[in-house]
């Protein structure tokens, strides 16, 4: 598979961000670095903000946010770029349920016109986010399929490893 086209990637908690800068300062410099002008950044802000739903927090140094708000700000950042690959790197575990839903709303949404990479070790994002899988093992493609059979070869893989451990363990 092929595709082309401007890259947002969620790969970290605050990745891009400078710990000192404020957390609007930080979706100025996040944004460029994502491909926007500063007019487009302008445009944008509101819807930005609104989605982080961080309130007053934004013009705190991002130094004193919670994992949760910065993973809020990292990802409004990256829902209004127009991108057109999305990589989002088990992200969505930090935060709480209306966040999770709001961003899910805005992959599924997402997923009609561009290009998903996701990385998790959710089975029911999984199975709801992703056509195809793939199960690596350090790096090594291990099995390619549909959703449901890479999770059992994950289950089954898990549960040989454990056996074996528990086995020695005796």
């Amino acid at each position: 598979m092929k595709a082309n086209g401007r890259v947002a990637a969620l790969l970290e908690l605050g990745s891009g961000f400078n710990p000192e800068f404020t957390g609007r300062e930080n979706v100025f410099l996040n944004a460029s670095m994502l491909g926007l002008k500063k007019e487009e950044i302008d445009a944008r802000i509101d819807d930005i903000l609104e989605f982080a739903d961080i309130g007053d927090f934004v013009d705190q140094p991002v130094k004193a946010y919670s994992s949760g708000m910065a993973v809020r700000l990292a990802f409004a950042v990256i829902a209004h770029v127009s991108a057109d690959i999305l990589i989002v790197d088990e992200a969505l575990s930090v935060g709480d349920v209306f966040f999770n839903q709001k961003c899910m709303r805005f992959i599924n949404r997402f997923r009609e016109n561009g290009t998903l990479l996701f990385v998790s070790h959710d089975a029911s994002a999984v199975t709801s986010l992703c056509d195809r899988a793939l199960l690596l093992d350090h790096g090594k493609q291990i099995s390619l399929g549909t959703p449901k059979q890479i999770l059992n070869e994950y289950t089954r893989q898990l549960y040989a490893s454990n056996h074996i451990i528990n086995k020695n363990d005796i």
